[in-house]
């Protein structure tokens, strides 16, 4: 009897249908059954609140730092990135499935990097795909996910972009930003 091979798949967006091929296409070799876990963090609801404040000019904050706050509803803020996140893993499973993948997923909050340790260990996970939008300056410093994950977890980190083709991948379409 063959043992399943789990990848868990950390993602910042929703995979299109041409992403899920491409994932399913790196195990497509293997004779063991592949299963694939997604995480998708929920979007940060601090963040959006913070982006949406910087669209004011600093003459408007500079008066009185309030402004603008008080119309902000917190709590409605977070329940939409919720929802936001669930959409997004609703339609990331869907695209894994109809491209032939045996696939689980949840939302994840806090730490993306403790939550995909977690979730490799508790499915004696065998890799750990990261696949996120280009972040620069995150990746210079080392602080984007994949850097730390590959400092802290035991199993082999392939990092790709979303929305791209392996062709479009920096690297020479390898999708792997720099080992």
């Amino acid at each position: 009897m063959s043992e399943t091979y789990d990848v868990v798949l950390l993602v910042e967006q929703a995979l299109t249908p041409e992403d899920a091929r491409q994932v399913l296409s790196l195990h497509e070799e293997l004779d063991d059954p592949v299963a694939y876990h997604v995480l998708l963090p929920i979007e940060d609801a601090a963040a959006r609140i913070e982006a949406s404040m910087g669209t004011l000019s600093g003459g408007e904050l500079m008066g009185n730092p309030t402004l603008g706050m008080q119309e902000v509803d917190v709590d409605a803020v977070r329940k939409d990135s919720e929802e936001r996140s669930r959409n997004e893993l609703s339609t990331t499973l869907e695209s894994l499935r109809a491209a032939g993948a045996t696939v689980v997923g949840k939302v994840v909050g806090d730490d993306p990097i403790a939550a995909l340790a977690t979730e490799l260990s508790a499915v004696n996970g065998r890799e750990a795909i990261i696949l996120t939008r280009p972040h620069v300056v995150a990746e210079f410093f080392h602080l984007d996910w994949t850097s730390r994950a590959r400092r802290k977890l035991g199993v082999p980190i392939l990092h790709l972009l979303e929305h791209e083709n392996f062709d479009e991948q920096a690297g020479g379409g390898e999708g792997i930003s720099g080992l």
